[in-house]
């Protein structure tokens, strides 16, 4: 019995959104079967990334469909608006046996109301977004992504593509997930999480001058000797009070920051340098290359290493 993949996509959608699972479901489909992959819009055809898709009309898919995925793409504000998509969104899911996003498609999930109390993620430059948005949904910012129950949701982009693995091999088993991942020559379960790709984003807004001064301090010279105390003077506070009001106000602990800080400007030279990582560690305040290993797994879940052979070059060169 062939499982319908349903791919929902709007004008300005983004093209690799669409081509990533549906590739991975026709892949599947063409070494065992199993699978009709299908793509609608209301309306029928669409525009995504400046190029022209058929497609049927989302208003006259009959259903009941096995997953239904919708896409991300830089018009997903306008369509997340759009009440004739959002009630066919609800029609399709209510007998759907899954449904799924793509990047910011999570935002067509939740503005239809189907990720309420659900854990869910979507591209790491919107997780902020979503949970202000969408109080109702618990945000998961460092997932690639995210199953809750019949409910699944993915990071940006190529993310897409390890979502429709991950279901693959759920309704069938790792081997054929594998074929298909390497016929796709892309990683099966890919290392890391989000923030590898977001090291650099920032903090909430801070009001106090004094916290304001510490962090462009901290931002300045990521080595120095950031002790409390020392935080504190800058910030003309008590070190008790310090204490107290930086994590409400940045969202860390100093030391979290701090070491927070310390990786991005570690990850900026290795992007950019061939120094060794015993270097790179005494330039940025880590003092050995294991302390900043373990700061890497923890902030970024990679290690310098394996930073710098990911993010330095395509190896085209």
């Amino acid at each position: 019995m062939e499982r319908e993949v349903l791919i929902v996509g709007y004008p300005d959608a983004t093209l690799l959104d669409i081509a990533g699972p549906l590739e991975v479901f026709r892949g599947a489909a063409a070494v065992r079967g199993g699978y009709r992959v299908r793509l609608a819009a209301v309306g029928g055809g669409f525009t995504a990334s400046g190029v022209g898709l058929a497609a049927d009309d989302l208003r006259e898919v009959a259903g009941p469909v096995d997953t239904l995925v919708v896409v991300g793409g830089s018009g997903f504000e306008q369509a997340a608006r759009d009440a004739e998509l959002l009630a066919q969104l609800r029609r399709l899911a209510g007998p759907a046996r899954r449904v799924a996003s793509v990047c910011t498609g999570a935002f067509l999930l939740a503005a239809a109301g189907l990720l309420d109390g659900a854990r869910a993620t979507t591209h790491w430059a919107y997780c902020g977004r979503l949970a202000a948005d969408h109080p109702a949904v618990e945000v998961v910012p460092d997932a690639i992504f995210v199953r809750d129950g019949r409910l699944a949701t993915s990071a940006g982009v190529t993310a897409g593509i390890d979502l429709a693995l991950a279901l693959l091999e759920r309704d069938h088993d790792a081997a054929l997930a594998r074929l298909v991942a390497r016929w796709l020559v892309v990683f099966l379960q890919r290392p890391g999480g989000q923030s590898q790709f977001s090291v650099r984003s920032r903090v909430p807004p801070v009001r106090e001058p004094g916290l304001r001064a510490v962090l462009d301090a901290i931002a300045d010279d990521p080595a120095g000797a950031w002790t409390v105390a020392e935080m504190a003077r800058r910030a003309a506070m008590s070190a008790r009070h310090f204490a107290r009001v930086f994590p409400r106000r940045v969202g860390a602990s100093p030391a979290r920051y701090v070491e927070r800080a310390r990786v991005e400007a570690a990850a900026g030279v290795l992007e950019s340098g061939d120094e060794g990582l015993d270097v790179v560690a005494r330039r940025c305040g880590f003092g050995s290359s294991e302390t900043m290993r373990r700061a890497f797994l923890r902030v970024l879940g990679v290690t310098p290493g394996g930073y710098r052979h990911r993010f330095r070059t395509t190896g085209a060169a």
